[in-house]
């Protein structure tokens, strides 16, 4: 299985923090947010390549940092310079999988998200499912779901999703974590010459779930969005790692 961490955004509301440097390798406890990631992802002992998908900005940077694992991880650079002209989360995928000529079972995930529950219970829950899967939270303030990927659901299984609604049909949210099957990740390319979108990472899930099964299992902790200079303040001060549940 690999893992790709999508890591090809320019973080422009933590300027002038990220101006040059990338947010996922921002400090957070003791190590940068995707080390976190990572080495709880590791555990399971499923993964056998890391994929970090950058833009040409900042692959330097996570260049540097690779040369300190003694993990498979590999760096791939977008291509793109400046915040008006990225490919988009979907695109970026696709990209990758064209140039490491990908063909497996992967995860995906967004690189600049702090956890305090484990991955791990979620790579058990698709390998059970044997389906592609989402995760699922309940937001209670109304208020935000046109700015979140929204779910519809028969039990577990995902009827629909829309990301950023402007009549949410529920308040069921999918957080950037997904797992596609070796064959439903081979139709990225086909979801994109539909017309998927190719900005928000959740645009697949949405053509997906019309033409094959997917699954959401509901997030068993909290999830912190890093996403300006006073909430990275506060993460970083409070923040005491993950716990395995």
């Amino acid at each position: 299985m690999k893992c790709l961490i999508l890591a090809a955004g320019y973080a422009t509301r933590l300027y002038p923090l990220t101006e040059n440097f990338p947010k996922p390798l921002l400090d957070v406890g003791g190590k940068s947010i995707v080390d976190w990631l990572i080495d709880d992802l590791r555990t399971a002992n499923k993964i056998d390549e890391f994929v970090i998908i950058s833009n040409h900005k900042f692959a330097h940077c996570f260049d540097d940092w690779a040369k300190e694992k003694d993990y498979k991880v590999t760096i791939v650079d977008d291509g793109t310079s400046t915040n008006e002209t990225r490919l988009g989360a979907v695109c970026d995928i696709q990209f990758a999988i064209d140039k490491l000529n990908l063909d497996d079972d992967m995860m995906v995930l967004a690189g600049d998200n702090v956890l305090d529950f484990s991955l791990t219970t979620f790579l058990s829950y698709a390998t059970e499912k044997n389906a592609s899967c989402v995760m699922r939270y309940f937001e209670p303030k109304k208020e935000t779901l046109p700015k979140r990927g929204v779910l519809e659901l028969d039990g577990d299984r995902v009827v629909s999703m829309e990301e950023k609604p402007k009549e949410p049909k529920t308040q069921w949210c999918c957080p950037p974590f997904y797992f596609y099957t070796k064959a439903d990740a081979k139709r990225i390319g086909e979801a994109l010459n539909d017309g998927c979108g190719y900005d928000a990472p959740g645009s697949f899930i949405a053509w997906l779930c019309q033409k094959a099964p997917v699954y959401a299992m509901e997030m068993p902790g909290s999830r912190y969005d890093v996403g300006n200079l006073e909430s990275y303040t506060k993460i970083k001060n409070e923040y005491r790692g993950i716990t395995k549940c």
